[in-house]
């Protein structure tokens, strides 16, 4: 029986505000569900570690990776009329970013709620209507009508953090998440829903969930978790962009509701092949929904896991999602399950003989 419940942890996830280099808020939610699943710790970076109560120490350890960050803005300057003009934090679109409404961060703590605007289409001329959208003519509006309203009134100063304003919600009928920050707060959920489902197990591995952060900038965290944890294997959690909308049928590897998504090859990495041939082994033996995918581009934590230490046999288990990297993403529930269930499994049967044999 699960110790919490698990949509509260996905929603209450999803719903937290943490752009690149400003996940504290998400890191006291990991706390809240994975209190009693062992041991906290934290390292500068705001790298969050949950080694599991029942390992041992002297055993083959398996790192579980997951980035606790969202892509987002930064106020860049604030004009004389009080809007903010920001950049963006990690990658975006840009058609994709007009016409929504953002949290900006103040110096109090608080996130006031804003919209991002652009020049109404009565002022513009011909040629700007046909030019590309660029964020440089995009500013962030706050209500306020001056420079003194935004420092002073609204507390906002520059490099204030902005998340997106999405509220998570839950389609139970169809089993279908909506939200924010499904990459990779899913991954996040992943990882204390996997060491949740091994509570009080006797394992031949130790298991340290490792929540890494500023992934959506460079894998920064990652590169830091696995020189920490010293892996000898590693289970990389993302929440990966689903294809299922966007390519021909006969070419979709990445579609929602047909099970996690464990990739060959990205732009960073080339999964371990003996690895990866284990893990769809498994799920096929479970009789787990899987889907396998060549990537030609992109990149997740695995890529500086599987260069750290020594050298670190990574498998990716992707929960599909979407339309990531903009405000709101869909996901199903049972790509979540499957993927929290084939890691379990692999935990549960994994030991030195196998690593070795990666």
């Amino acid at each position: 029986m699960k110790a919490f419940d698990e949509m509260d942890l996905i929603r209450e996830l999803s719903n937290e505000n943490g752009i690149s280099g400003f996940e504290d808020d998400v890191l006291l939610r990991i706390r809240k569900y994975g209190e009693g699943l062992g041991d906290f710790d934290e390292d500068c970076l705001r790298n969050l570690y949950l080694s599991r109560k029942e390992n041992k120490g002297n055993r083959p350890v398996v790192q579980l990776d997951a980035h606790t960050d969202e892509v987002g803005f930064m106020v860049k300057a604030i004009r004389p009329d009080g809007m903010l003009e920001f950049i963006t934090i990690g990658g975006w679109v840009a058609t994709n970013i007009p016409a929504h409404t953002v949290r900006v961060l103040n110096r109090n703590g608080v996130y006031v709620p804003g919209i991002v605007a652009s020049k109404p289409p009565h002022f513009m001329t011909e040629a700007e209507r046909k030019a590309p959208i660029d964020v440089s003519q995009l500013v962030i509006d706050v209500g306020a009508l001056s420079f003194d309203e935004v420092v002073n009134d609204y507390c906002i100063d520059v490099a204030a953090p902005v998340v997106p304003d999405v509220d998570f919600l839950f389609d139970e009928k169809h089993g279908i998440m909506r939200g924010k920050a499904f990459d990779n707060r899913l991954g996040c959920a992943s990882i204390v829903s996997t060491l949740d489902a091994i509570r009080g197990e006797e394992l031949k591995v130790d298991v340290v969930g490792a929540f890494a952060s500023q992934e959506e900038v460079g894998t920064r965290g990652a590169t830091v978790t696995v020189e920490h944890v010293r892996p000898d294997l590693a289970i990389c959690f993302e929440g990966c962009p689903a294809d299922d909308t966007v390519v021909p049928a006969y070419q979709s590897q990445t579609a929602i509701g047909k099970g996690p998504m464990l990739r060959y090859i990205d732009g960073r990495m080339i999964t371990n092949p003996r690895f990866q041939r284990y893990a769809l082994s498994l799920a096929k033996e479970l009789g787990l929904p899987f889907q396998a995918a060549v990537r030609t581009g992109g990149a997740t934590d695995g890529a500086p896991i599987h260069l750290g230490f020594q050298g670190v046999p990574v498998i990716v288990i992707g929960i599909p999602v979407r339309y990531v990297h903009t405000h709101y993403g869909y996901a199903s529930k049972k790509d979540y399950d499957n993927g929290v269930e084939l890691a379990a499994e692999i935990l549960r049967r994994m030991d030195l003989d196998t690593i070795r044999s990666f």
